[in-house]
This record gives C-alpha cells, structure tokens and sequence, in this order.
C-alpha cells in the first residue's frame, strides 16, 4: 500500500445539472478509458442530479427491489460498480470522481473512508455530526443513511462515486431495500435543515473534495 502524500493534483470540477443515468454512466466510462490510456490526464470530479433510477450494483441481489422488474414502470439498470440496490432522483447530490489512486493511495478501503469523509465534513458544516457504521460502507446522521457510496475501480482509476440525499422525496426508496440495509432507515439532510438546497451543498461538497484529497480544482 502507497500512501505517501504527493505534490498538489489538479481535478477538472463539472458542476452539471439534472442528467439521465446512462448519460453519465457513458461519460464516466469514456473519461475512464481515456485516463486508462493515458494516466497523465488530470482528475475529474462530476456533480449531478439524476431524474429517477433504480441501479444495482455488480452481483446485487434482484430480492432487494420490491416490485417485478420485467414488469414495471421504473428505470432500473444494472452497473458494474460495487454494493447493493439504490435509488437516484432530483434533490439527491451525486459525485462521481475520476481519481487515478497512484497519485494518492493504492488502497481501496482507504478511498472508501475518504469518499466517507469528504460527507462528514460537508455535515459538519451544518453543525451535523456523520457517523460511520463498522462493516458498512456510506454516511448516517442519527442512525438513518444519507449518503450511499459505491464504487468501479480499473488499473487504480475509479468511477462511480457517492449519493446524498440533500432534499429528494424519499417515497422512491420505499419501492427497495436500499443498499440491502432492512434495519437501518435511510433519510435526507432535508429533515434536519428545513429548505436546504443540492446547489448550496454542491459547494461544501467541493470544498471538502479539496481538503481530504489535496486537489486543487479547475473549473
């Protein structure tokens, strides 16, 4: 494992709207392949919202959604990234970062409790204490979720990212058992600060990016 702390890494910062799910799942795999070709490329941090999705991680378990997938009114895809089941919708911040690991850390758990801590500082500017929970991956504010993490990793670039709940309407999470967690209750940042906003977070969510992995951003 190589974690040694290297000179200051630039990232490219796409602050992006609503976008369909496939959309930048395609632009993930490109920027990916791109890198995997030339590994001298500068990192990628994309902010998004998704209209409503369903996605299940590589090898998840189908018995985790609640309703027929051959036959329903849902988009739901399958995706080569790790975990189980979750659900994207407007008012929910996505981060997908294309990090080559060589510049920071060849250590998958370690970017997993980075990714980790970039939601807990954003929490913490509000004032709210987010917790880890031993031998689950993702971030809990008095015991409900309100970030998912899951993550691609290929030649130590990544894609993929983290999911949280800002102000969604969380009647889509009803319809699974997200992230394959049936005793822990999922909720959003929403229920602790009344009318905050995925455009006021998208700016604590960078500033934090900053500070765990020492990246100076280039809009």
């Amino acid at each position: 494992m190589n974690c040694s702390k290297a000179a200051k890494n630039y990232c490219f910062l796409y602050n992006k709207g609503l976008t369909p799910y496939l959309e930048a799942h395609e632009w993930q795999k490109s920027l990916l392949t791109e890198r995997i070709h030339n590994p001298h490329l500068d990192d990628v941090l994309i902010l998004l919202e998704h209209p409503p999705v369903y996605t299940l991680g590589q090898g998840s378990n189908s018995e985790f959604l609640k309703f027929d997938i051959a036959q329903n009114q849902f988009e739901v895809h399958r995706t080569e990234r790790g975990g189980e089941v979750t659900y994207h919708c407007p008012g929910q911040l996505v981060g997908y970062p294309i990090l080559n690991l060589q510049r920071y850390c060849k250590d998958l758990h370690w970017y997993l409790r980075q990714l980790e801590e970039v939601i807990i500082r954003v929490l913490a500017v509000y004032g709210l204490q987010g917790d880890r929970i031993p031998s689950f991956t993702g971030v809990w504010l008095e015991g409900r979720k309100v970030a998912a993490i899951g993550i691609k990793v290929s030649r130590w670039i990544t894609m993929h990212g983290f999911a949280l709940n800002v102000c969604p309407d969380m009647t889509g999470f009803r319809r699974i058992v997200p992230c394959g967690i049936a005793d822990k209750p999922v909720g959003s940042l929403a229920e602790w600060i009344p009318g905050i906003t995925c455009e006021e977070v998208r700016g604590h969510i960078s500033q934090a990016f900053t500070e765990v992995f020492g990246i100076e951003f280039i809009e």
